[in-house]
Parts: C-alpha cells; structure tokens; sequence
C-alpha cells in the first residue's frame, strides 16, 4: 500500500471511529437498463458519426442550402406566408416539443460544473488507556491509498481523464476520491464502482450521482464494503445505459 503525503492531506478529517467491519453492503446486481433507442442513437454518433464531424457537417450545410433552394423554387415559402395562422400552429408545435428534448439532451454538452474538495487528513486516534497511570500515547492513522487508476473516455465523445482512488481513511473505512478530474457532461450520470475493469457488470455498487464535471471529490463507500471486490470505477448514464468513462483500478 501507499501512503499519501501529508502536505495534500488538507482539509477536514473524515469519521475516524475504529470498529469491526459489518456485512458486506447490499450492491446491485441487476444488468444494467435496456438499450432503448435515444442510448442506441447516442451510441451510434459518438462511435460513427463523431469522428466524421467535419465532412458530416459540411454534408449538412450543403444540404440545407439545397433545401433552402428547392423550397423556394417550388413555392414553399409564398404557401407560408399565404395561410400565416397554419403555418406559426405548426411552428409552435414543433418548438413546443422540441425544445425541451433538445435541451434536456444537447444542454449538457456546454454546461460545466466544477467542485474542489477537501482531501482525507490524517487521524489522531487515542489509544485504549492503559493500566499504568502513563497518560496513553495517541496513534495516528495516515489515509492510505490501497487501488488506483486513470480515467479513459469511453471513446472520442465520452472524455474522460483524472485519476480514481480508493483511499482507507480509516480502519477498514474507504472513499473514492476522483483527482485532477474531468469528464463530458451528459443527463443522468452516475457514479459506480464495477467488479469489471472495462465498465458496467452484474455487481456493481452505486455511489450517487456525479457531483462535478470537473475537479476533486470523493464518495464515501458504505460500511462493510471490501474494496477488493471491485476493479473499476466508472461514470455512467443510467437513464441510457451509456458509459461515460473508465478507471480501472490496480492495488498500490
């Protein structure tokens, strides 16, 4: 194991009460949810289509500007401004529902959050009073890091990069802690630990939602959980079943 360096250890210290470890933590095993067709589409552009942006979105241009030129050769626009009550029904119909999809969906891409937390601290434990009257000697415990790895993009879309820790920040007490972190936002992203170094598997153990695009932060594991189960952490989609990022995870 290695121990982290005090001078990055700031901040305030964690719960730091010793106890036996308690039953290994209920974890979710069931397959992760179904490959509906927004996660299918979502799949599809950032594996196809993304890398081909530049001549895609050259074909659109192009295309667009034919459209343009065939409407208005054909009288499309005139129609338009003929029966203007049809036309801005219509028009409100299709803001109305789009919209809100396409916010829900595309605001993500351009918004980022970032969040700086305290790293553990090291632990000042005092020790069970002897029966001497010698004033007992505190011990303290140094946060240890016991896995580690660096963030990989599920491909060129889905970045990701920084560096996933489990530290013991206590006796037989762990959190994963993200450094120098930073992924591609996206609806509904949460954070799991994975028996799978490649991603998502039967197993896996919930964390909560991502709490930053950017920066460092850390997810307290639930009492009892071994560490030792897991080979991986990960970002996810749980509403479209879509892998974010990957860290898998080496003993130090």
């Amino acid at each position: 194991m290695t121990e982290l360096s005090l001078p990055r250890l700031i901040g305030c210290a964690p719960r730091c009460t010793a106890g036996p470890r308690r039953h290994r933590p209920v974890i979710n095993e069931s397959h992760p949810p179904g490959m509906n067709l927004v996660g299918d589409l979502e799949r599809l552009f950032a594996t196809s289509l993304y890398p081909l942006r530049v001549p895609i979105g050259i074909g659109i241009g192009i295309a667009v500007v034919g459209l343009l030129v065939v409407a208005r050769r054909r009288g499309w626009f005139a129609a338009a401004r003929r029966h203007p009550r049809r036309t801005g029904s219509v028009a409100v119909l299709v803001l109305a529902l789009g919209l809100p999809v396409t916010w829900y969906l595309a605001s993500p891409l351009i918004i980022r959050t970032q969040l700086i937390e305290p790293a553990p601290v090291a632990v000042t434990e005092s020790a069970s009073p002897p029966p001497s009257p010698a004033a007992p000697e505190p011990t303290t415990f140094v946060p240890t890091v016991v896995a580690a790895g660096p963030f990989r993009g599920a491909d060129d879309f889905h970045f990701g990069e920084g560096t996933a820790s489990i530290i013991e920040t206590a006796p037989n007490r762990f959190t994963l802690r993200f450094e120098d972190f930073s992924v591609r936002n996206g609806p509904d992203l949460y954070v799991y630990l994975s028996p799978d170094t490649a991603g998502y598997a039967d197993g896996v153990l919930e964390l909560g939602t991502l709490k930053a695009t950017d920066g460092a932060f850390g997810y307290e594991l639930p009492d009892g959980t071994d560490p030792t189960d897991f080979a991986s952490a990960l970002v996810w989609c749980k509403q479209f079943a879509v892998v974010f990022a990957v860290a898998p995870l080496e003993a130090a």
